[in-house]
């Protein structure tokens, strides 16, 4: 038995480390909860320089979808990180206060809101697509979509244009 061990390797961030990569989100869930990782990540990403791309499909079209892009809901039923008794998550008026309590949260830390924060990834030169599949199940143009998407395309056309990018799904 040995107890070698190796070196640490120490990652540099240096523009030399991020030159030429990329990062593909693909946002499946329109939650409260559930749209701030993918948007959380893509501006870290963008802040380190490395080009960044997010995917809006099935539910996660709610993010960028213009009627309720700014009225995405939080409910704690069936999510037991929430620490409080399961009964009490489909009780009327229950998903109104949980919601307000995390858009609270995130205000309170100057996290923006959904539209701004799709904004200021647009902004620092993230780019975002909708999915085509997504929009036809659910009847929805280009018209009915946050103006900053870049347009609506098919799974295999993100594929292409986010080649060897790191994929997260969430």
């Amino acid at each position: 038995m040995t107890t070698d061990t190796a070196p640490a390797i120490i990652p540099d961030f240096g523009t030399e480390a991020t030159a030429g990569r990329k990062l593909a989100i693909i946002c499946s869930k329109g939650n409260l909860d559930m749209a701030y990782p993918g948007l959380i990540l893509a501006n870290a990403a963008l802040g380190e320089g490395v080009e960044t791309h997010l995917f809006f499909t099935f539910w996660g079209f709610d993010m960028i979808n213009k009627k309720t892009m700014g009225e995405l809901k939080f409910s704690p039923l069936g999510n037991t990180a929430t620490h409080m008794p399961q009964g009490l998550g489909g009780l009327p008026g229950i998903t109104h206060m949980a919601t307000s309590r995390l858009r609270k949260s995130i205000a309170d830390v100057d996290v923006p809101e959904v539209p701004e924060f799709l904004q200021q990834i647009v902004d620092s030169g993230g780019h975002l697509w909708a999915c085509r599949l997504s929009a036809d199940m659910n009847h929805l143009t280009e018209e009915d979509l946050y103006e900053e998407v870049e347009g609506i395309i098919s799974a295999a056309d993100f594929i292409e244009k986010t080649d060897g990018a790191q994929l997260l799904f969430i």
